[in-house]
């Protein structure tokens, strides 16, 4: 579900814009809570009621702030699976060189969801859906791509490989060991082949099944 289909939007104008770039830098660099209006508005050139005329409050421009990160992260990640054969594993590790790629231009803190999410924790906050969503988004992502290689285990698949791209990214924020994202794919990759491989020994046990049965039957 996309994060439009869940929250309340507005339309940009470039006052709105202007104030949309200065409060994603400043949430991102500084933590939400940190930052007020006021200093998003001097940022932005904007006065405070241009601000609230556009927005309407602080809640509404974490919205846009979550939600415009969101909705780049995907057309980003696209063209990493767009570009990857169908169907493969290659898929799976794409979206891996694909945060990496994107943590180094976009995210030197680490996950944006994430560090909102330990601001925002209560269900009722607006951005709320925003930021668990994605992750729900991610974690069907993996499921979808684990399905095309292992169908039998997709779901524990992909739950595992969620918990590697996650914790690779939680990793990357604090800073404590190089590269960790790179780590996180060569796992992954293991895993899938672990997962290729028994998917095939599943799939020969089964065609011999059914051999022997056809054979008795005759």
């Amino acid at each position: 579900m996309g994060t439009a289909e869940m929250t309340r939007r507005i339309t940009m104008t470039p006052a709105a814009r202007r104030v949309l770039e200065a409060a994603a830098r400043l949430f991102y660099e500084r933590g939400i809570h940190a930052v007020g209006v006021d200093l998003i508005a001097a940022e932005a050139g904007v006065t405070k009621k241009t601000l609230y005329d556009r927005f309407g409050s602080k809640e509404q421009i974490v919205v846009e702030y979550l939600a415009d990160r969101d909705e780049r992260w995907r057309a980003f990640l696209a063209q990493y699976l767009d570009a990857a054969q169908p169907g493969s594993a290659a898929r799976v590790l794409a979206v891996f060189d694909a945060s990496r790629a994107w943590s180094a231009k976009n995210s030197s803190k680490g996950c944006s969801m994430v560090n909102a999410h330990a601001e925002i924790s209560d269900p009722s906050h607006p951005a709320y859906p925003i930021i668990t969503g994605q992750k729900h988004w991610m974690l069907a992502l993996f499921t979808d791509l684990a399905g095309d290689i292992a169908p039998d285990g997709a779901g524990h698949l992909g739950r595992t490989l969620m918990l590697l791209h996650e914790g690779a990214l939680v990793a990357h924020g604090l800073n404590i060991f190089a590269d960790p994202i790179s780590h996180a794919r060569e796992q992954a990759q293991a895993l899938l082949v672990t997962a290729v491989d028994s998917a095939a020994k599943r799939c020969g046990n089964a065609q011999k099944i059914a051999s022997a049965s056809r054979k008795e039957e005759e």
